[in-house]
């Protein structure tokens, strides 16, 4: 009878209708008494050698195995309609919980193991909530009024049936916390073996390139193992629990049974009435064979509790804590006050103090060396990861903490370097960003990021499916449909992360052109490594060691004898290398 807070709690949104189908299954139960009651009388009928009568007494068994599966098969709607509530509901919780907080600190989560627990693990929290929940408060509610009936009949039946059904619902339990131990032993290495399984299958390629793929597989080896023996230990632990209680059981039925013939051959009991005590003992233990049977069931959502709760729980990697919303109607100033931050772990500050604005309505490009900060700090303006240490960040003249993150990353579209597309046609894949938009926006879109040409060319246009992660593309089209997507989106803000590194220096430029026409009436900031493609940028802030090195147009820095112009020339010096 273990019930898990996590559970009960997902629970609560369906208490009516788990109360509904533990009513019914009890109206099951009840069937199953009448039918005992109607049998005992036409085996007691049949045993004085008469027959009259028998017909309406069958008559009356059969017409109750037909009210008991009506009844059954409402029972079974009403429980399955139950757990699907508790089922979508939980994902759609643990989901919007993910999506807004981001991937959970605590546990350094994989996707693997989240997926485990969101796929298998709620499953199994709805065969717990809609199997053995309503089972349970039948087994606690009828089993009592079971003995009393007997005692009314044969009071010495009772002091067999009492202990055994005592000892077939407790006895059990004194494995329970062992069980629930080799349960989370279970749940670990199954979550375990999903990660490891997913994260080979993502990065196949990179294991054939780096010949890993034998020691992969020897690892996937050795926690198929591991999951293997934590399932053995917890059958074993299982199988004694099971064995435990229909040893009960049956030794309670047996000795009811012997009871019930002792009393019949003394007289103590008329015929019906030891045919009754017989088939009595048997419903009273009907409900504890069912329990242990829908117990097994459910399992799985007991094992998964801990890693559902732990989800539902997690605190995010910065707080959402704002409550103003980001609903800017025209594109905000972005202002960065004495930013400072330290990466947890990490022995040097990524920022020392960072000032600078992006004024609204105009194109800021950020660039530097590898290491500048450059990365860090539009991640603190996005809110995914950390927050600043020192200083702070404003978006539209109030502090960006004060923004809900919601509408804070509603009002900012982003394309970064890390691009991702889902299993789904193209046209479906833009309109993740907006889905009421037309195809004409569509298609301007993909203008605007350079990719509309190429799109008509496959082989059933904005229709194709692009696979898995965009599978079927190149990696410059799939950089060039998350920019037409992020375009789609029609943010104030625009966010481009080495958003063309994918791409050659011939597209960029006239994706930069591009953008030039499609960034007007954005804030938008830029980061690149390429300086070709930001020398049109309103203002160039160039970052150094997590300091502003210096701030101007392309023209200016040019001029200047500074880390701008070395970077230009080296940038130069390369690509005549190349060229050569």
């Amino acid at each position: 009878m273990m019930l898990h807070p996590e559970l009960v709690r997902a629970a609560r949104p369906v208490r009516g209708p788990l109360a509904l189908a533990g009513a019914l299954l009890v109206a099951v139960a009840g069937t199953h008494l009448v039918q005992a009651a109607l049998l005992a009388v036409a085996l007691a009928r049949i045993s004085r050698g008469t027959v009259d009568g028998l017909t309406p007494l069958l008559g009356g068994v059969l017409a109750t195995v037909a009210v008991r599966a009506g009844l059954s098969r409402w029972q079974r709607r009403v429980a399955v309609r139950a757990g699907a509530t508790v089922r979508t509901g939980l994902r759609d919780t643990l989901l919007q919980r993910l999506g807004d907080l981001g991937a959970p600190r605590e546990a350094e989560a994989r996707a693997g193991a989240v997926r485990a627990t969101l796929v298998d693990g709620v499953e199994g929290v709805d065969a717990y909530v809609s199997r053995y929940l309503p089972q349970l408060l039948v087994t606690l509610a009828l089993p009592p009024l079971l003995l009393l009936a007997v005692a009314l009949v044969e009071p010495y039946a009772l002091l067999v049936l009492a202990p055994a059904l005592l000892l077939a619902l407790f006895a059990p339990r004194w494995w329970d916390r062992l069980l629930a131990r080799r349960g989370q032993e279970h749940w670990g290495a199954y979550e375990a073996l999903s990660a490891d399984y997913l994260e080979a299958l993502q990065g196949m390629p990179a294991l054939r390139a780096a010949g890993a793929v034998t020691r992969t597989r020897a690892r996937l080896e050795e926690r198929s193992a591991a999951l293997h023996r934590a399932t053995v230990a917890k059958l074993r632990v299982s199988l004694v629990d099971t064995g435990i209680t229909d040893l009960a059981v049956q030794g309670g039925t047996v000795a009811a049974a012997l009871v019930a013939c002792s009393s019949a051959v003394s007289g103590r009991t008329a015929a019906t009435g030891t045919y009754l005590v017989l088939m009595l003992a048997s419903e009273c233990f009907r409900p504890v064979r069912d329990l242990s049977r829908e117990w097994h069931s459910g399992y799985l959502g007991v094992s998964a509790a801990d890693g559902i709760t732990a989800l539902r729980t997690a605190t995010g990697a910065v707080p959402d804590t704002g409550t103003a919303d980001a609903a800017w109607t025209e594109a905000p100033e972005i202002r960065f006050e004495n930013v400072r931050h330290t990466h947890p772990g990490a022995g040097e500050p990524a920022l020392r103090g960072v000032t600078f604005t992006a004024e609204a309505g105009r194109t800021t490009a950020i660039v530097g060396p590898s290491g500048a900060g450059k990365s860090t700090l539009l991640g603190l303006l996005l809110r995914q990861g950390d927050d600043p240490d020192g200083g702070r960040i404003t978006v539209g003249g109030a502090d960006h903490t004060s923004y809900t993150l919601a509408s804070l990353r509603r009002g900012i579209a982003v394309v970064s370097q890390e691009t991702y597309l889902f299993h789904a046609s193209v046209a479906d894949n833009l309109r993740l960003a907006r889905p009421d938009a037309t195809d004409d926006e569509l298609r301007a879109a993909a203008r605007a990021a350079g990719i509309h040409e190429e799109v008509l060319a496959l082989p059933h246009g904005y229709d194709t499916v692009v696979g898995e992660r965009g599978a079927t593309l190149s990696g410059g089209q799939r950089q060039r449909l998350a920019l037409a997507r992020a375009l789609l989106a029609d943010a104030p803000v625009l966010v481009l992360d080495e958003a063309t590194s994918a791409v050659d220096e011939r597209r960029e430029a006239r994706i930069g052109r591009a953008l030039g026409d499609a960034a007007r009436g954005r804030t938008c900031l830029v980061v690149a490594h390429r300086l070709a493609s930001v020398r049109h940028a309103d203002r160039i802030v160039v970052l150094d060691g997590g300091r502003v090195d210096a701030i101007g147009t392309d023209a200016d820095l040019r001029g200047r004898d500074g880390l701008y112009a070395r970077l230009v020339a080296a940038g130069a010096t390369h690509t005549k290398e190349e060229a050569a």
